[in-house]
This record gives C-alpha cells, structure tokens and sequence, in this order.
C-alpha cells in the first residue's frame, strides 16, 4: 500500500496491476477505483504596489497583525529552510492547535531546519515514484528525498505568502528594498509534493495525501502554484487531485489558492475551475526595468534587462542572418553564430518563445566572443534570467524590426538599467496568463482574481544558477498564486470565522479595475486589448478594500452540491466526491443560481432570471442600492434594487432579469452590478453571450 486517507475521506493508494485493480473494484464495500495521474509545476515592490506598506498604519497589514496565529500550507517543490526570508525572530510560539510534523530526510534535519516560522515539513513521493518507474537517484536526478527544495519553485513562493522581513535584498542591484511575504507573521507547512523531474511533476495520490494530512495539521490557508493536465479532468473525476483534495479542505474552512496556468492569452486555457477553488491570474506590477539601446545615428530605444554592468560603447551591431548562414541563424531558438564576425559585437536575434530563451542565447553568443545581446520577442515584460553580468536586452518585436532596418549601418551602444516605478509604468495581465472561459462550467467565471506575477523577486535555493545572494526573479501565475495565499492569511486573520467563499467574494467584489494611474487595465495579447473578467476575474486584488467587503456572496458544501448536480453529474460521482452518499433532486437545479459574485451567461436566447444572496459582514444597519452597468445590447432589472439591513436581517436574496435585444449571435459582452451604500461598493462583473440560433439557455 502506497497511502491511506482518513481525514479528507476514506480511502488508500496502492500499486496493482490493472486486472488486480479490477478485482479490487468488484468487492463490496468498494466505491471506485481510479489510476494515479500527474500535475505540473505552474517582492521587494509588489506589497507596495497592493497597498501593504509595513509604513503605513492603517492596513490590514497591521491590523491583522501581519498575519500572526495563521497557518499557511504550501503544496509545492519543498523549501530551502536557510534562507533568511525563513527566520522566526520576534515570531511567539507555534499555535497549540497545530497537530503537524516536520519528518527528517536527505539533508533535512527536522530539528535544526525546522523553527517557529517553518513549523512543518513533510515529503510525498510515492505516488509520483509509481508513475516514474525506477527509484529516485538524488545525484542523477538532481533530488532530495526530503522536504528540502531542489528546483527552488517552492521556496520562492512559500516566501512570498509568509517569508519573513529581510533587508537589503536587490537582484544585481536592481529592485533594491525590503523583501518579505504578504503574511510575514504566519506560520508556514510545508508539503513537498512535486520533484525536479520529467519538467516538475506532482502526482495526484501524493497531493490526495497531502490534503489528507493538511487538513489533520489544522491549516489555515492551503497555497497550490500547481496546474492541471489538458484537457481537464471534471470535478468528480478523483484522477484531479486538486479539485478532489480542495473540496474536503474547502469543506473544513481551509481556503484553497492556486494558479491559473500559464497556457495565456488565448481563450479557454484556466486551469483549477472548480468554483469552490480560489483562482488566481497573473499580471505585471508598476515597476519596469527600462535598459537605453543607442544606435549610430544617435535614436534611442527602451529595452529591458537586468543589466548592471559597465556601459556598452558603440560597437558593432551583428544580426545573424545577414552573415550568408541558413535562415534560422537569426531565431534566438537556434543561433548559429561566426565567431569571426560576433567577436567583440553584440547580436540581434528574434524568438517566438515569450520565457526561457534568454539564458541560452546569452550563453551562445557569449561562448561566440560577443559582448551583447539583443532579444526581439513578444511580449517584452516578463524578463527572463541571462548569463550574469552579461548584457542582455529584451525589446518587443516593433523595436527589434527597427534595429534591423537599421542594421546596415551598425552601431549600438548598450546602457545599464535603471529601477522606474510608479506611473508611467501602468500594471497589465500577464501574456502567459490563463484565460477564461472555463471549458468545463463556462457559467463559472475564472480566474477568479488577479494578482502579481511578473518579476517578483523572492528566496531560492542555493541551486538555482539564476539566484543573486539566494533571491531570484520568477514570473507565472505560479508567483501569483502566493500573493493571493498571503492577502488571504491576512483576512483570515482579521475574520477567522469567514469561509473559504466569503474571502474569495470580499476580495472579487473590492479588486482594482484601473492601475495606480486611474486608467483601464490592459491585458497583454496579440494584439493588446482591455482586460474583461475572462482575462483577471474580479480585477486585481485590494487587499485593504477586501477587509471590509460590506456585503459577500457566501457559499457552503450545499451550495457546490447545487453546482455539482448542476452539472448534471451522476449520483454515485458525487457521492464518491463527498465521501457519503447523497442524491441530486429530480428536477436539476440552474447553475446560474450558483451563489457566486459574478454572473456569467454562456447562452442567453431570450430573458432568463437568476438568484443571488449576499451576507452584510458590516455595520448591522445599512442601505444599498443597485447600480448597473448593463452589456451592450443587454437589458438588465433587479427585483429589490434596494436593500436594506438592520440587526435581525443579516441576509437578503434578490433576483436578476437578464434579457436581450440582440438578434443575430454574439461574443460576450461585458458590464456590471454594483450594490452601494455610500461606504462599500460590492461590483459583480456580468459576462453575457447571446445565442439565438440555440436553446441551450434553458438548460441553465
């Protein structure tokens, strides 16, 4: 037997040939049986840029305590208990409610790696080990069979949910500040679930035992930067040990964060869709790192980079291409360089890849003799690590084309970067960002909320070849997912008897839909549009707004299984999902009353009417009033367009009319209801598409 699960639900991992498996599934008493399957891997300023300046007094920073008491567990690669963002100094001591361990392993020693900070640490590979088919080598495999971290994924993201205060830290001197996480009083648990192979794997069995155990140690906050496979699996299907595992911590009070992928821009690519899942997308900051490129004739063009070094002096500007070799000799992918004519120059290539190439190009050309590089790709925000101290500069396709009709003549000179924040920087959805809708409940809006996950600077290993004094720069919905993890610790903090639905609704309704400047928010693509709720659900977090919501949309286990029987799954799956046995009603309930604060409309033929009920979390006595801004060629009524609490009345349901006066198809169209009472403004984005041609409405 590989596992065995008590606490989430009853059941056990076990490695059986597949006619074994079949006898197993025979027996009485034996509910299903299904076969493992594998998941993959998905601040100096950043805090700042959300509003939680240590130096400002009044914010939930400070409020909550920056967190203290909570617990946050943190799926993922291990940790690198070394690092300073780790340090438990002024920390009290660890909650006495916390149930949990740290086990000892290969270069983890629980005693000494553990404190009051990292107060548990566990390791699963059993699962993974089963699907990998041969033991696990810790010199050929680059590995450790303990909770320590070889890959460095999880080390920066459990320090950017709770790392501790540590100064001084900058990335080859750029991005200069204090680094810490959003809840740097909170404890963190730690469940090694994936390992640096195969590209980052985390098996589904080991990640059912984590959420088993996690849910027994008593943790708060649960932080998964893990995605899923493609297509999706459903909800009820356990090979999704994600959506599995949530649903029991989930129905426990445990709120579950975890990343929207990394498969952006195009439509329909968000991972994690289950509505009782915080997901989270991925967007820019207000901090760039503009690098000056100066051609011959004196025009100067903005890059980025991380480049510290010594100024670049005109020199030769080199494109590849142009030296007779094959026509791929100017793909960064694929640099085929003449070290006669590279030498002492820098190199111009181009790259379709929007991450990871950098690294290898700067390494080529550097071998080559050069003494520059030039990476033309799209988008140019997401910087990626090049060789150190090397200079090499990232510009969007629109500047690489004009440095090679400028080539003839060629001189470049290459400047160090500077640190730029605030405006005119203006913060966008991340190109790589997932988006919806979902494809498997396109009624349930996703992502859910939007928050950092470009750039940020956070601990790693000692490993990690892109590291500058044990920090390093990262960027996915991965690094977004942490920031999310602390926000949520923080609230938690402040009002520990929410639920895990009562958060995700306080942070939905309060997030940003304009930058620091007051502008819309873009999202990056092909070409660069406005961002709608497809692309950052709620909006990007506000952390301060979300402490004091005025109302939410809460929901329980009743309401996912309203949403699960919505989905016209069969008894026996929910059943297996729940871990008892239930039956949907006979006439099946519409997924658009699933109590969410959005409502999102697939297919709208004609008029339809859904419900929603919103909780006053505020002062017992208050009036609000609707506001609409209706899709265009949408009409929208709300029956009370007025509510009003007192003491006795903490909940009211209100009803939505959507209808129509489109008369062909349409894409979706995007609005808003916002409920105001002067204080608060609760906003749920409505996300409508017309189809006429269809009757699929009355399916909802």
């Amino acid at each position: 037997m590989v596992y065995s699960y008590k606490h989430g639900f009853s059941g056990f991992a076990a490695k059986l040939t597949e006619s074994q498996a079949q006898q197993l599934a025979e027996l009485p008493g034996v509910v299903h049986v299904i076969p493992n399957s594998l998941h993959k891997l998905q601040t100096t300023r950043s805090w700042d840029f959300l509003g939680l300046s240590p130096q400002s007094p009044n914010n939930i920073l400070h409020n909550s305590k920056m967190g203290d008491g909570v617990i946050i567990g943190v799926f993922d690669t291990g940790i690198w208990p070394e690092s300073k963002s780790f340090g438990d100094d002024g920390l009290g001591p660890v909650p006495s409610r916390w149930k949990g361990i740290c086990i000892s392993g290969d270069k983890f020693n629980a005693t000494t790696n553990c404190n009051k900070k990292i107060i548990g640490a566990r390791s699963y590979i059993d699962g993974f080990l089963a699907e990998y088919g041969q033991p696990l080598n810790s010199s050929r495999d680059r590995e450790y069979l303990s909770p320590r971290d070889a890959n460095g994924h999880g080390t920066h993201t459990a320090s950017t949910a709770g790392g501790s205060f540590v100064g001084n830290v900058s990335f080859r001197g750029l991005a200069t500040g204090t680094v810490r996480g959003g809840a740097p009083r909170a404890r963190l648990a730690i469940y090694k679930v994936c390992w640096n192979i195969l590209g980052g794997q985390c098996a589904a069995a080991d990640m059912l035992k984590a959420f088993d155990d996690a849910i027994h140690d008593g943790v708060d906050v649960l932080s998964l930067s893990i995605g899923s496979s493609i297509p999706l699996f459903s909800d009820v299907d356990e090979r999704d040990g994600i959506a599995t595992g949530s649903f029991h911590a989930v129905a426990r009070g445990i709120a579950v964060v975890c990343g929207a992928a990394n498969d952006g821009p195009s439509a329909y690519t968000v991972h994690n869709t289950a509505p009782w899942i915080l997901s989270v997308a991925a967007s820019t900051t207000d901090r760039a790192f503009p690098t000056p490129i100066t051609l011959g004739n004196n025009k100067t063009l903005l890059g980025q980079a991380l480049f510290t070094g010594k100024e670049i002096d005109f020199t030769g500007l080199v494109y590849p291409e142009s030296t007779g070799l094959d026509s791929t000799a100017g793909s960064c992918e694929a640099l085929k360089l003449d070290k006669t004519s590279v030498a002492g120059n820098v190199v111009l290539c181009f790259t379709s890849m929007a991450r990871q190439i950098s690294f290898i190009a700067s390494t080529v050309v550097q071998e080559a003799g050069g003494v520059g590089l030039i990476v033309a790709k799209h988008p140019r925000d997401i910087l990626t690590s090049c060789v150190a101290d090397f200079p090499c500069i990232e510009v969007d396709y629109e500047i690489g084309t004009q440095i090679l009709f400028y080539i003839r003549n060629p001189l470049v000179k290459l400047s160090p970067t500077k640190t730029i924040v605030g405006m005119p920087v203006s913060p966008k959805v991340a190109y790589f960002s997932s988006r919806g809708p979902s494809s498997i409940a396109p009624a349930i809006l996703k992502p859910d909320i939007t928050a950092p996950g470009a750039n940020i600077l956070a601990a790693t290993t000692a490993l990690d070849p892109s590291m500058d004094g044990g920090y390093a720069m990262r960027s996915g919905t991965s690094m977004a997912t942490p920031h999310i993890s602390g926000i949520v610790a923080l609230l938690k903090a402040l009002h520990p008897n929410w639920s895990p639905a009562a958060i995700k609704s306080a942070l939905f309704t309060t997030a940003w839909q304009t930058g620091p400047s007051g502008l819309p928010i873009f999202a990056e693509g092909s070409p660069q549009k406005l961002a709608n709720p497809f692309d950052f659900g709620g909006g990007i977090a506000n952390p301060n707004k979300a402490a004091d919501p005025g109302l939410v949309y809460d929901m329980g286990t009743t309401d996912y299984i309203h949403y699960l029987c919505a989905m016209a799954y069969n008894n026996s799956a929910i059943s297996r999902l729940m871990g008892q046995s239930m039956a949907c009603p006979s006439k099946k309930p519409s997924i658009l009353d699933v109590n969410l604060p959005s409502i999102t409309i697939p297919s709208l033929r004609d008029s339809i009417t859904i419900t929603r009920t919103v909780t006053n979390v505020a002062t017992s006595k208050s009036i609000y009033r609707a506001v609409i801004e209706p899709p265009f060629g949408i009409m929208i009524s709300v029956n009370p367009n007025v509510l009003e609490f007192n003491s006795t009345v903490k909940k009211i349901s209100f009803r939505v009319t959507i209808s129509t006066t489109h008369k062909v198809n349409t894409g979706y169209y995007f609005g808003s209801l916002t409920w105001i009472n002067g204080v608060h403004a609760v906003r749920s984005p409505l996300s409508v598409r017309t189809e006429v041609l269809q009757s699929n409405a009355a399916d909802y």
